[in-house]
C-alpha cells in the first residue's frame, strides 16, 4: 500500500487530465481529490456541455479545466499524468498519443486500491451487482459501523481515504471495465464475489472470452487464504472454478451445498457456520424474482465470509430498500401495475424481470443493441409476453426474435408486436391495451444510449410518463 500523503504529494503542481467525465458523474470523486492534491486537472469528454451540466455543477467552485464536445492532442501529449474513465478502450488513438509521449496512464480504481488501508471486497457479476453490493454493505454495517461501500455502485471513496483505517472493511462494486484495468497490478480483492457471467458489453470487449477474462480478474491474483463467493448455479462459472486460486464459498437456488447459501424449502439457510442455520424465509426478502433471491444469498455469504453472523441478518433483509429502475413498482392504475427495469440493458436481464411475474406482461423493450443475441428471449417473449412494444434502434432486431420464437413455440404464442417511435408512445400505447390484473413492464433489454444519456433517464422519464397517464374513458 502507498502511503496517502506522498500520492498527495506526487500530484502536487502536476498537470493532470481526465478523460471522459461521463453523464454519471464518474470522475467527480477523482477530480476532486486530484484538485484537492493541488493538481492542475483538465477534464476532457466527447460529449458537450449542455449534456454534462449536473456533472459539471458537481464541480463547481473547484479549479478544473473543462474540455468538452472535443479531445485536444496536446491534452494527452503533454500532461504529467492521464487517468481514464473504465470503459476507454485500449486502442483509443488518443492512448496511442499519451504512450507515444511516455505520459503515465492510470485510473481511479487502481489508484485507490493502491491508496485503500482496509480490507478490500469486491463484488462483480453481469447482473445483480448494485442490489448485493448494496445489501451487503447494509449487512455488514449493522455489526462492522466501520464500513465502506463504493466503487461502480456510485460513490468515489477517494475522498474518504484520509479516515479509512487498516482494520476497515470496504465493500467495492466492481465492473468488468474496472477489472480488466486492475490487471495491471496484478491484484484481486482478498475477499471477491463473482455473482454471474453472461453475455454483456460485447461492443466494448469484442468477445465473450474477453469479456470472461476480465471478470475473472477479481479472482485471478488472489492467495490460497482468500476468499472467493461463487454462483454454484451459473453454467459459465462452473466451467472456471479450477482457475480460481482462493478458498471457494458457493451459493445456490437450485441445490444444497455442502459448505455455502443455498434455497431449503422456503428458507435460504447457511452451512457456512459450525451446523446449518436458517437465515431468513423467501417471504422476506423485499425483492421480486429468483434472480434476486440468488443475490440476497450472495450477500449472506459475503456478510458471513467478513465475519457477519446469520442470526443477525433477518430483520436487515426485510427492512431491505429495493435500489431504483430494478423490478421498481411505479403504480397501479385501474388494476395495471407498472414496473420500471430500466436497468435490464442485456436479454438475459429482461429474461430474469418475465421469469418474476406469473400475470399477463405488455413488455416495452429496445435501445442501443451491444451486440448480443435475442434468440432466447425472442422466445421467452413468444411464450410469455401478450404484447411487446419495441422502440429504440434494436427494435427490429428484437422482433425479428419474436417471430422466429413463435414458430418454435407454435400455437401456444399469442404475442403480439408493435413498434413504437419513443418511449412515451410505447407507454401511451401499453397503457390504451392493458388490462386488470396485467404488469406494464420497462425492461428494456438494451443499453439506453441510443435515446437517452443512461438507463437512469429512461427510467426516470417512464416513472414520470406512467404518473402522468390519465384515466382511460
Amino acid at each position: 500500500m502507498e502511503p496517502l500523503a506522498s500520492a498527495l504529494q506526487r500530484y502536487r503542481q502536476k498537470r493532470v487530465t481526465i478523460m471522459g467525465l461521463g453523464s454519471f458523474g464518474g470522475s467527480i470523486g477523482l477530480a476532486k481529490f486530484l484538485c484537492q492534491a493541488g493538481a492542475h486537472v483538465t477534464i476532457t469528454d466527447l460529449k458537450p456541455a449542455e449534456v454534462l451540466q449536473d456533472s459539471i455543477r458537481q464541480l463547481s467552485g473547484y479549479p478544473v479545466t473543462f474540455v468538452l464536445g472535443e479531445h485536444r492532442e496536446e491534452d494527452f501529449s503533454s500532461p504529467d499524468y492521464l487517468f481514464i474513465s473504465p470503459a476507454i478502450p485500449e486502442d483509443s488513438p488518443y492512448l496511442a498519443l499519451a504512450r507515444a509521449a511516455g505520459v503515465p496512464i492510470d485510473t481511479e480504481m487502481n489508484l485507490f486500491f493502491r491508496l485503500c488501508p482496509g480490507t478490500i471486497v469486491g463484488i462483480t457479476g453481469s447482473h445483480g451487482k448494485t442490489t448485493t453490493t448494496s445489501l451487503t454493505g447494509a449487512l455488514v454495517k449493522h455489526v462492522y459501523p466501520r464500513t465502506w461501500v463504493g466503487g461502480n455502485i456510485g460513490r468515489s471513496l477517494l475522498l474518504d481515504l484520509d479516515k479509512i483505517r487498516q482494520d476497515d472493511l470496504v465493500i467495492l462494486e466492481l465492473s468488468s471495465f474496472q477489472l480488466e484495468d486492475l490487471q495491471a497490478m496484478e491484484q484481486s480483492p482478498p475477499i471477491a464475489a463473482l455473482l454471474n457471467i453472461f453475455p454483456n458489453h460485447l461492443d466494448r470487449h469484442r468477445s465473450m472470452e474477453n469479456y470472461i477474462e476480465a471478470k475473472m480478474g477479481i479472482f485471478r491474483y488472489q492467495r490460497p487464504e482468500d476468499r472467493a463467493i461463487i454462483n454454484a448455479d451459473n453454467p459459465i462459472l462452473r466451467t472456471l472454478t479450477s482457475r480460481i486460486p482462493g478458498r471457494q464459498i458457493y451459493f445456490s437456488v437450485e441445490k444444497p451445498l455442502d459448505r455455502g447459501v443455498y434455497v431449503e424449502g422456503n428458507w435460504l439457510v447457511s452451512t457456512l457456520g459450525k451446523q446449518k442455520e436458517r437465515v431468513c424465509t423467501l417471504e422476506d426478502i423485499p425483492l421480486l424474482g429468483r434472480h434476486n433471491i440468488a443475490n440476497v444469498a450472495a450477500a449472506i455469504a459475503i456478510a458471513q465470509t467478513c465475519g457477519v453472523a446469520e442470526a443477525t441478518m433477518r430483520p436487515i433483509i426485510q427492512n431491505f430498500t429495493p435500489v431504483p429502475h430494478r423490478l421498481e413498482l411505479v403504480a397501479v392504475r385501474e388494476g395495471v401495475r407498472f414496473y420500471n427495469d430500466s436497468i435490464a440493458t442485456t436479454p438475459q436481464a429482461t429474461l430474469a424481470a418475465l421469469e418474476a411475474f406469473s400475470e399477463p406482461i405488455l413488455l416495452i423493450a429496445g435501445g442501443y443493441d451491444k451486440g448480443i443475441p435475442f434468440d432466447r428471449l425472442g422466445r421467452v417473449i413468444a411464450r410469455r409476453v401478450k404484447e411487446a412494444f419495441l422502440i429504440g434502434k434494436s427494435a427490429s432486431h428484437i422482433a425479428r426474435a419474436i417471430e422466429e420464437g413463435k414458430k418454435e413455440v407454435g400455437g401456444e404464442s399469442t404475442a403480439e408486436i408493435t413498434f413504437c417511435p419513443d418511449l412515451p408512445a410505447a407507454v401511451q400505447q401499453a397503457w390504451k391495451k392493458a388490462k386488470p390484473g396485467d404488469i406494464v413492464l420497462l425492461s428494456p433489454a438494451c443499453a439506453s444510449y441510443d435515446q437517452f444519456q443512461n438507463f437512469m433517464e429512461r427510467g426516470d422519464l417512464f416513472k414520470r410518463i406512467v404518473q402522468q397517464l390519465g384515466t382511460r374513458g
